[in-house]
Formats: C-alpha cells, sequence, structure tokens
C-alpha cells in the first residue's frame, strides 16, 4: 500500500528547500514521490495518509560513529582523559564483563535511545557485531556494522588474524540483511600494526565499504606516534597507501592545516564527535575548517561511555556553536550546515549517500517528523534554525526506517519501554557488584 506524509513543513536537505503543505509519498521501503500536497493526494487517491499538522519532515539522522553496546556503561568512568579512561576503567570492565548478551542487551538499549531521538543510521564500531546486527534487525534500526581489528587479544577474538577472520563472517552471514552494511573498523593505529591496515585497505577496497578508525583524537596520541614511527598518524597511514575515499577518520581533533587538505584531496571522510572530545578534554575539532576545504564529514555521538548520551541534536547543535566560538566567527556552520552534517554528510562519509540522508525519488524511506506544536518552541521564524537551536529529541514524534514506521507519537512500536529499563537494571547490578 502506498503511504502518503503530509507534513506542515519538508525538509528534503537536497536540494535545499523548505517546503510548505507538502507531502512523500512511500512504497515498498522507498520514496516513490514527493511535492505538492494537493498534487500526491491527486495522483495517489487511494493512499493511506498520516497527516502532521505542526510537523517538519526530514531524513533520518545519522550517526557517524558510537559504540552502541557501551551504553551499559553510561556514567561508569566520568571525568578522566582518554588514556586513563581507557586503559584504567574501560578496558578492564569490557575485559571483565563483554559478551554476546552484554552486546545485544547494550545495543539494544542504544537503538532504542537513537530512534528515539531521530537517528535512523548508526556507524557502530564493537565486539561481537553478530549480535549487534541482531539487535538492530530486531528493532528495525539501519546499521553500518564495524567489524572490530586490533592486535591485542580481546574477548572476541585472539589477534588481528582472528578479528579478520571473524569479520569475513559475519559479513558473509549478513551481506543480504536488510538495512544492514558493513565497515572494517581497526580501532587506533596505536593498536593496529602497519600490517594490517594495509590488508585491511586491500579488504575495504575489495567489497566497497568504509575503513572506519579513530585517528588524531589527542595530543598525546599524535606524539607517542612520533616517538614509535617518527611522523604523525596521518601521515604514517597515507604512507600505508590508507588513506583514500573509503577512509573514515574519527575525532581528528589535532589536524594541522596540511592534513586537512590532505584529507580533502584523498576523498576521505572525518566524523566530528564534539561531546564526547569535550568531556574527555581532547579538544576541539575544527569542523569549520574542514568544511571549507571541502571535506566529506558527518557527526557522531561516540559512544555512551564517553558522552552520556546518544542525542544526535544536541551534537549537531553543539558542533555549530564550538565552530563559531573557536573561530570568533558567528557565520561559520549555519543551520543548514549542521543539519546537512547530520544527515546527508552523515550518510555520505558512510558510503549510504546514494540511499539514505536526503528525501528523494528512489531513496529508502528513512524519516523522522518533529513537533513543533510546544509552546516552547514559540515563535518560529525559521525551520532550519528551529531544528538545530531549539528543538530536543522529545520533540521527535514518529520515525520511518525503510519506510517502516519505528516510532509512533514519541513510542517505540516494536520494543517494551519496561523491558528495556529492566534489562539497563540488571546490568548495572551487575557491573557495580563487581
Amino acid at each position: 500500500m502506498i503511504q502518503l506524509l503530509e507534513p506542515r513543513w519538508l525538509l528534503p536537505i537536497e536540494p535545499w528547500s523548505v517546503v510548505e503543505d507538502g507531502a512523500v509519498a512511500l512504497e515498498d521501503r522507498r520514496i516513490i514521490a514527493l511535492g505538492n500536497r494537493r498534487e500526491l493526494r491527486e495522483k495517489y487517491p487511494d493512499a493511506h495518509r498520516t497527516v502532521l499538522p505542526d510537523h517538519v519532515l526530514l531524513p533520518g539522522l545519522v550517526n557517524a560513529h558510537t559504540h552502541a553496546a557501551m551504553t551499559l556503561l553510561r556514567g561508569f568512568a566520568d571525568d578522566v582523559p582518554l588514556m586513563t579512561w581507557l586503559r584504567q576503567r574501560i578496558w578492564p570492565v569490557e575485559g571483565r564483563w563483554v559478551d554476546p548478551d552484554f552486546v545485544t542487551d547494550g545495543t539494544r538499549l542504544a537503538a532504542a535511545e537513537m530512534l528515539r531521538g531521530g537517528v535512523t543510521c548508526f556507524a557502530d564500531m564493537y565486539f561481537f557485531p553478530a549480535q549487534a546486527i541482531e539487535a538492530c534487525l530486531r528493532s528495525g534500526m539501519r546499521i553500518l556494522s564495524g567489524q572490530v581489528v586490533v592486535d591485542a587479544t580481546t574477548a572476541y577474538a585472539n589477534g588481528s588474524a582472528d578479528h579478520l577472520q571473524k569479520a569475513a563472517r559475519v559479513i558473509e552471514q549478513y551481506r543480504d540483511a536488510p538495512g544492514v552494511h558493513f565497515s572494517l573498523a581497526p580501532h587506533a593505529p596505536y593498536t593496529v600494526s602497519d600490517e594490517v591496515f594495509v590488508s585491511l585497505k586491500v579488504l575495504s577496497e575489495e567489497l566497497g565499504i568504509p575503513l572506519h578508525t579513530h585517528l588524531h583524537e589527542t595530543v598525546d596520541e599524535v606524539e607517542e606516534s612520533i616517538t614509535q614511527y617518527g611522523v604523525r598518524p596521518l601521515e604514517r597511514l597515507d604512507r600505508l597507501g590508507v588513506v583514500d575515499p573509503h577512509f573514515m577518520a574519527v575525532h581528528a581533533v589535532h589536524l594541522t592545516d596540511d592534513e586537512i587538505s590532505l584529507l580533502a584531496d584523498r576523498g576521505a571522510s572525518a566524523v566530528h564527535c564534539p561531546t564526547s572530545n569535550l568531556k574527555l578534554a581532547s579538544g576541539v575539532a575544527r569542523f569549520a575548517d574542514w568544511l571549507a576545504a571541502g571535506m566529506r564529514v558527518g557527526l557522531g555521538t561516540d559512544g555512551v561511555a564517553s558522552n552520556n548520551r546518544l542525542d544526535l541534536l544536541s551534537d549537531m547543535r553543539l558542533a555549530s556553536l564550538l565552530a563559531k566560538g573557536s573561530t570568533g566567527d558567528a557565520s561559520v556552520v549555519p543551520a543548514q550546515q549542521a543539519l546537512w552534517a547530520a544527515t546527508l554528510g552523515g550518510a555520505n562519509a558512510l558510503g549510504l549517500g546514494h540511499l539514505i540522508g536526503s528525501i528523494g525519488v528512489d531513496k529508502s524511506a528513512d524519516l523522522i517528523a518533529v513537533d513543533l506544536s510546544d509552546q516552547d518552541l514559540s515563535p518560529m521564524y525559521d525551520v532550519a534554525s528551529h531544528l538545530v537551536n531549539c528543538v530536543d529529541r522529545h520533540h521527535v514524534s514518529d520515525v520511518w526506517v525503510a519506510g517502516r514506521q519505528v516510532v509512533r507519537h514519541s513510542e517505540l512500536v516494536d520494543e517494551d519501554p519496561a523491558q528495556l529499563r529492566a534489562l539497563a537494571t540488571t546490568w548495572q547490578e551487575r557491573i557495580r557488584s563487581s
């Protein structure tokens, strides 16, 4: 059956416009038409109509970097710098608790939080990816499943070769699953050898999927690379031939002018995680300069353990404000650009821009409706400005992924909130008692 969504405002993202009294027609998971409401009603008289009288309809948000299962560690290790946070708090608790059940339950909680906040697709980087995929298939969430590779033994695999073998099996198992996409996810240059990066680069090209890694997150990381390799991490990876259009650099806080130009020239992507970078005192990425250089960019929350929320609307607002404050230029990263980065920009970074990130004919019907009727949102002069500077995730009322409604009137369609709360409480008690 054809569905007709009829918002007060329609925001396709590309081409940029705000269409009043528009409509979008959906059929078989995809968008088949958009435009004037009256004309689409006449064209599809038997369509099932959903009227959204005070809403703006836009593409689903794309969280271009997170560690979904770490939702079970919300607030576990606050107020410490990155390497202390990793080595003394996070890695030990992961070694004790991370298993298939941890990833299944943590990803269910993460997917629920993101969907209710308007995120319809996320790029994951974590262990036991098959369990994360299954959790997303259950919830209806779209996932770019990051196949983690590190040189060390983890709870998931024994060294890089074992990680690679398991990655290949997961990709083969789920290659035809709806809403499931893949990346190769070497954790970082300081945990992965040159040989493994080269192998992953070859595999990334063969499969046509992104290579997704943390890069230049802290000053210490850069200095340690210079000590060990004689060059900064990005130069090391570029010499290996890794930096290409499949390359996704997450955080990228500490980039020089030349490094920004290099990433732009190579057609690589960078993912800005402003809240996580501030919380771990890693620094402020030069987001406005990335955009000015023509880099492909997306926005990410990072994991809940270093953000405490999977709220991309908040990170979108923070990205815009930090760019203005750090440059002293109030004109940089305006609302239109921030919205682009959180939608089509992120989709392009993930290699999915042909499928999601904007509202267009033949694209997947990954859509969200934001209710602007709240008195606290009045008056309103500019829809885009309101989305970036005013609304919160509780204003997201309805969410569709591939044409299927997964949030209706701000409530999840396929998950029981009481059951999710019970899962979170059970894990909290286990981890706290250990």
